[in-house]
């Protein structure tokens, strides 16, 4: 198969098209090519195409019309995401055995009923649903069952023993978990209530770890040691400085992956706290984003901040959003986990329609000939209810939940209380702290324990 090389990527905006099925010009490309099991020649056709959320992708189908051989698989040509994912679903109905999951090549699957673990880059990335990807890994164990029957009888009794604990699971007798655990963050699975929240479907992401990067390609083994020469070299800059400069860096677009600069700031907000604010333009495609960083450290309680929206004017409150902070609709029963939008200086009303098309626009299972027309229609009704209370047609809370106290609502009444505003202040529970990293933290004595140790 052809190599796309960078130059090609980059113009994807004219190789990625949107997918749809509309599109008589989006057509696979066919090329001959060996099939691995007969050695006769099959039929591979590659579809180059691009799914909200997703970004760009390959999709690959090879047919084989000697012996009836099929494969397919989907790999990712977008960009890595800047944080890891882990998707953790309690199976407890059949029909949850149903829900779609695209599983990316980087990505880890386990079943811990089971001891049961599928490591990264074992297997390509697909496009399936949790029985397919039970199957998939069914068909896996016993590949090779009849050669280990003749040579290694008691390995091949333990796996057929196993391989029917996992055929047994599409029975959902009993409730197991599956966890996907992705450090590209492009992996995804389906919650057929969205936009409501999934009681059964946890998702965390987290920050990679130096030997995760070193497995995507995104740090070499020698990149630790020169970036502690380069902030050797570096002279030093004090805080004032930061605040009266803006600094640049190059980057690449994340929506037509062009050249671009960002651009990053130190501000005081008033009446809350300093923040980085970094925004990036793309000349190429007209993209523009912002997300903004905590410049402090984690406050001591978490902040609960509910907004009770009965005029024009709270459209317009400036809003600081964190990573780390959930918000809440509960006139809508809508919940939105902490980075599934990341850090955000804004107001309300774009706050609003940043949710809007997130939930909307960007959902993989709700475009093409195979979306679901009940969830669309979920969907789109959400969505016309988001408009209505940008347009103060329906009455309407916004919670804003961060355990990390590092999010901020304007207080448009300051330095008096807002009457329409309620702000909370409460203690973190132990997994808040876990997923916060500060349970691993020491803060107190560390010196100490390090002389211990010389």
């Amino acid at each position: 198969m052809s190599v796309i090389g960078e130059e090609e990527v980059r113009g994807s905006k004219a190789i990625f098209k949107e997918i749809s099925a509309d599109d008589e010009d989006q057509q696979p490309t066919v090329i001959e090519s060996l099939c691995m099991s007969c050695f006769e020649n099959g039929t591979t056709r590659l579809l180059l195409t691009k799914i909200p959320f997703f970004k760009e992708i390959i999709i690959s189908s090879f047919t084989c019309d000697s012996c009836g051989g099929s494969n397919t698989e989907i790999q990712s040509a977008g960009k890595i995401q800047e944080q890891g994912v882990v998707y953790t679903l309690a199976i407890k109905t059949k029909q949850d055995m149903n829900r779609e999951v695209i599983k990316s090549d980087s990505a880890t699957t386990r079943i811990p009923e089971l001891d049961f673990e599928i490591p990264p880059f074992t297997q390509k990335g697909s496009l399936s649903t949790v029985e397919g990807l039970i199957d998939r890994a069914v068909s896996g164990l016993e590949q090779d069952q009849a050669v280990r029957k003749a040579t290694a009888p008691e390995v091949a009794a333990k796996i057929e023993e196993f391989v029917e604990k996992l055929i047994k699971l599409k029975d959902v007798e009993t409730p197991f978990t599956l966890i996907i655990d992705d450090s590209s963050g492009n992996s995804f699975v389906e919650n057929p209530f969205a936009p409501q929240r999934d009681e059964a479907l946890t998702v965390t992401h987290y920050k990679r770890t130096t030997q995760q990067d070193i497995q995507l390609g995104l740090k070499a083994d020698d990149d630790d040691e020169e970036e502690e020469e380069q902030v050797e070299e570096r002279p030093g800059s004090t805080i004032e400085d930061m605040r009266n400069e803006v600094l640049q860096f190059n980057t690449n677009c994340p929506e037509c992956n062009a050249p671009a600069s960002t651009n990053m700031k130190l501000v005081q907000i008033p009446h809350f706290k300093e923040v980085i604010i970094m925004a990036t333009n793309c000349d190429s495609c007209g993209h523009r984003t912002n997300e903004v960083k905590s410049g402090g450290a984690t406050e001591k309680q978490g902040t609960k901040i509910t907004l009770h929206i009965t005029d024009p004017s709270d459209m317009t409150r400036d809003l600081l959003k964190s990573e780390t902070c959930s918000i809440l609709i509960p006139e809508l029963e809508f919940e939105l986990g902490m980075a599934a939008v990341g850090g955000k200086f804004t107001t309300l009303e774009g706050l609003l329609k940043d949710i809007k098309h997130l939930i909307v626009s960007k959902n993989p299972f709700t475009l093409g000939d195979s979306s679901n027309p009940d969830l669309a229609g979920k969907l789109q009704l959400f969505g016309k209810k988001i408009d209505q209370i940008i347009a103060l047609e329906l009455d309407a809370h916004i919670v804003l939940d961060d355990p990390a106290g590092s999010s901020y609502l304007q207080n448009v009444y300051a330095p008096d209380p807002d009457p329409e505003m309620k702000t909370e202040h409460y203690e973190r529970t132990f997994e808040q702290n876990e997923d916060l990293g500060l349970n691993d933290m020491k803060t107190e004595g560390y010196l100490e324990g390090q002389s211990a140790d010389r």
